[in-house]
């Protein structure tokens, strides 16, 4: 099968288009022709040697396709049942082996495309808004990128709960995209100082809760963003890892909370995956979600992907297509 895999960690340069060896799914497991995989900022962190991942590996974690083989064990998914994953090693490849219990079923009407642009970010912005921080009617949000995958999604669903929001974009040609995804107000932080801006559109009270996914560039000016009691929930680190933060000072900015949530902790359970992305597909279908995809490239490209997602001048998923 092609594969890419990563020799030694480094740059997108890193990335080496190759044949491999066929995978063949053990107990438990499924393979899977992949129809579409999405890039992630997580591929990145494991590219880089953030992740502790041990070279040559094949990166990558999120997709759609479709079961070809089952391994001992398996009653469903059957072959040829469509599937879609988020937490599968070694994706970026024409086959996948995938645990059975860590898939979730493709509806007919969603292809694999829009299944595997939708689903990580998707389940993400799910449980931000249902369980880290459950959305309520009147109160005010500043989310970063809001242009982005993750970011787009999060800001819709906050402003369908009714939630006020205010986003941050890196450029000025996003501003378009996160107010079309609903937000009130749309901040080139950039240019401008996105701290003393929200605290000026929030008549200095701030902001209820802060969804960071950057990290290390915006961080602790975002603090500064919140309200007493407040909550910021730091979603990722795509500028680099959060500075260390002394304890004492969530106190000093009004006794608010930090949390670090990942997804791992909201759908790895079986029931609870499936039952979030059932609602992810509801979603994507009724409008409540939507999708922007950004570029489409031949899984040989992946180099030219990363470039494209680590330059933060995309606007919505970046796909491989074997």
């Amino acid at each position: 099968m092609r594969a890419v895999v990563v020799q030694q960690s480094g740059g997108p340069e890193a990335l080496t288009p190759t044949e491999h060896p066929d995978p063949v799914p053990g107990p438990g497991e499924v393979l899977v022709r992949t129809g579409a995989i999405g890039v992630n900022f997580k591929d990145v962190y494991e590219r880089e040697g953030r992740t502790g991942a041990t070279t040559p590996f094949i990166p990558g974690c999120e997709g759609a396709g479709t079961v070809v083989a089952t391994g001992p064990g398996v009653t469903a998914p059957a072959v040829g049942d469509r599937v879609a994953w988020w937490a599968a090693p070694a994706g970026y490849a024409e086959l996948v082996t995938v645990k059975a219990d860590a898939t979730v079923p493709v509806p007919d009407d969603i292809p694999d495309t829009d299944a595997a642009a939708v689903l990580l970010q998707g389940l993400t912005a799910h449980y931000l808004t249902t369980s880290t921080w459950p959305a309520r009617k009147g109160a005010t949000a500043l989310v970063h990128s809001a242009a982005g995958g993750l970011g787009a999604h999060l800001t819709r669903l906050l402003t369908a709960a009714g939630v006020h929001v205010i986003a941050t974009v890196s450029t000025p040609a996003k501003t378009a995209a996160a107010t079309a995804a609903g937000a009130e107000h749309v901040i080139v932080r950039t240019r401008e100082d996105f701290a003393a801006r929200v605290r000026e559109l929030t008549g200095g009270r701030g902001a209820d809760v802060v969804f960071d996914g950057i990290g290390r560039d915006t961080f602790e000016a975002g603090l500064t963003c919140l309200a007493r009691r407040a909550t910021f929930v730091l979603a990722g680190a795509a500028s680099g890892p959060a500075p260390a933060l002394d304890p004492q000072k969530l106190a000093a900015h009004g006794s608010v909370y930090l949390t670090r949530p990942t997804l791992v902790d909201y759908a790895t359970d079986p029931a609870e995956l499936r039952e979030r992305a059932a609602d992810v597909f509801d979603w994507l279908r009724s409008g409540r979600l939507t999708l922007t995809i950004a570029a489409r490239h031949p899984l040989a490209d992946a180099a030219t992907a990363h470039t494209a997602l680590q330059s933060g001048h995309t606007t919505g998923k970046i796909l491989l297509i074997p």
